[in-house]
């Protein structure tokens, strides 16, 4: 028997499977074929689309398509399936038993501002509820299902067209430890339940996709990193358990390239101060650099937060962002953070007006001023998704963003927010370690290393294989880099690129000529790049 797993890629509030990710549900699915005796291939549908392979799948017994978008982005790894790219391939190839899984099977949008939609598939199976699906299949409660489906489906990742350059979306824990939740959320309709995996079984799934060649992972499938093994602990934080997982993940595993986490709610880290320290201390020991915890602020405006339900206070959102700084502040070799906040904010909730986009403005002004890091600002229009609170309170009031506002102030953020963070979170001379190229336009190869929310750099030269970059520019949302070779081998354009070079300059550096070069020049490179190569 044969299976086809074709990845539409999914993007949920604490699951991300858009290349370079591969999702859980990829890997479980495989994992429950596998061990159903199926022979199982993978392809993503940015594949399909390359190669035209729209009547390839008749061939099968059973074709599953994975797919779904809960909250908007923009992505640079590939584009996600659309409902009717799901519709081609099942009407075409109507021979296997057809699988669709995910959010797309419940309702589909790809924008924010806007109403996800219902879309009828004739297919035999819409899984709308992954847990019970793959519970009933495998015959056991979903702990000791996906225990087995994530080890076992583990080799599948070899089969993506970015391996090794992938990293793996990690379950910690399912749903969400608030018992009321945010009118917008759509974690309580996909995961009802909140529950924490044993760290036995977590260990073991990464131990696995490691020796199946994987070395990057994220500790993301978690609505809040800081509450997972709460529910070991008669519903209170577990500092311990976290430490054991991340100790455990390390001692399996000595050559990690990343290790990151996502989600973490910043109320429950101010309400529980004291043990949340302990476990932002566990996390900074054992991760790598660059990793991000993501709050879900989605609004600095009180009565905003009131009326949607929203975790804390501002207060409780300013400690957490000052401790997750002061604990995790510190920098590689390379000069990047361990570990800072980053800040999603949602435009568009109920009880939003003009005062909350200038309320929201000033306090990321604020943190910028008062030397409070972030490491990236998510600034999204809300998508109001069948099911939430919202969705039924959109049928009686207008639940919509202001479309004109948000673009002056997403305008105002980039520019005297965005940038100059950059500049203090990436100071100039900063080495980012293995850069993975994306894309190309012009003579500019535009590239991302592996890691939660990458920041993507600029490189005025051609490279098609990971290379250490030296950051030398900003953009509003991305760096300027060169690549970290010997100075003679830059290029004209990157030499340019360094301060105090300029056009000539760098024809007399590409001549090997220095006599002439000016001092402060000469200086700079010496400074940020040679000392950097050397070292």
């Amino acid at each position: 028997m044969r299976c086809v797993i074709i990845d539409g890629y999914v993007d949920e509030p604490a699951v991300l499977g858009v290349p370079p990710y591969v999702s859980t549900y990829v890997r479980y699915t495989a994992g429950l074929f596998l061990i159903k005796g199926f022979e199982v291939d993978y392809y993503t549908v940015d594949q399909v689309r390359a190669n035209n392979m729209w009547h390839a799948f008749s061939v099968y017994d059973t074709m599953v398509i994975i797919g779904g978008l809960t909250v908007p982005g923009k992505y640079v790894g590939g584009n996600p399936i659309t409902p009717d790219e799901v519709k081609k391939l099942f009407d075409i190839n109507t021979k296997p038993y057809r699988i669709l899984i995910g959010a797309i099977g419940k309702a589909f949008s790809n924008k924010g501002g806007s109403f996800a939609k219902k879309f009828d598939f004739d297919v035999e199976e819409v899984v709308e509820d992954f847990s019970s699906w793959i519970s009933q299949e495998f015959g056991a409660d979903y702990l000791q299902s996906i225990r087995e489906t994530s080890i076992a489906g583990a080799e599948i990742v070899k089969f993506h067209p970015r391996f090794p350059d992938v990293i793996c979306e990690i379950e910690v824990s399912l749903g969400c430890e608030r018992r009321t939740f945010c009118t917008f959320c759509t974690e309580p309709i996909l995961h009802p339940k909140f529950f924490s995996r044993p760290v036995k079984d977590i260990v073991d799934e990464v131990e696995a996709l490691y020796k199946n060649g994987v070395r990057a992972f994220r500790l993301g499938r978690s609505a809040n990193i800081i509450a997972y093994g709460s529910d070991f602990n008669s519903g209170t934080i577990n500092p311990n358990a976290v430490n054991e997982l991340y100790n455990g993940i390390r001692s399996k595993c000595d050559d990690i390239r990343v290790l990151h986490t996502d989600n973490a709610n910043p109320t429950y880290i101010a309400k529980n101060l004291e043990k949340s320290v302990k476990i932002l201390e566990s996390i900074v020991k054992y991760n790598t650099s660059g990793d991000i915890l993501s709050f879900g602020v989605e609004s600095f405006d009180e009565i905003v937060r009131k009326k949607n339900n929203i975790d804390g206070t501002v207060e409780d959102i300013d400690l957490a962002v000052k401790v997750v700084n002061e604990i995790g502040g510190l920098r590689d070799s390379g000069g990047v953070p361990k570990l800072l906040p980053g800040i999603n904010i949602i435009f568009g909730l109920f009880g939003e007006t003009k005062k909350t986009y200038e309320i929201n403005y000033n306090k990321l002004l604020w943190y910028l001023e008062n030397d409070l890091l972030l490491r990236r600002i998510n600034l999204r229009q809300i998508m109001i998704f069948p099911g939430t609170p919202l969705y039924y309170l959109s049928q009686r009031k207008n639940v919509r963003p202001d479309k004109r506002l948000f673009e002056h102030y997403k305008y105002l953020i980039r520019n005297n927010v965005d940038t100059p963070m950059l500049k203090k979170v990436f100071p100039l001379g900063t080495i980012i370690r293995y850069v993975i190229p994306e894309f190309s336009e012009g003579k500019i190869t535009f590239g991302r290393p592996l890691g939660t929310y990458p920041i993507l750099i600029g490189v005025p030269a051609k490279f098609s294989e990971p290379t250490d970059i030296v950051v030398v520019g900003y953009g509003h949302r991305s760096l300027t880099g060169v690549r970290l070779v010997e100075l003679n081998k830059l290029t004209i354009e990157e030499l340019e690129s360094i301060p105090g070079i300029g056009k000539k300059n760098a024809l007399r550096i590409k001549q090997g000529d220095f006599s002439t070069v000016d001092k402060k020049a000469e200086n700079f490179v010496k400074k940020f790049f040679v000392e950097i190569k050397l070292n």
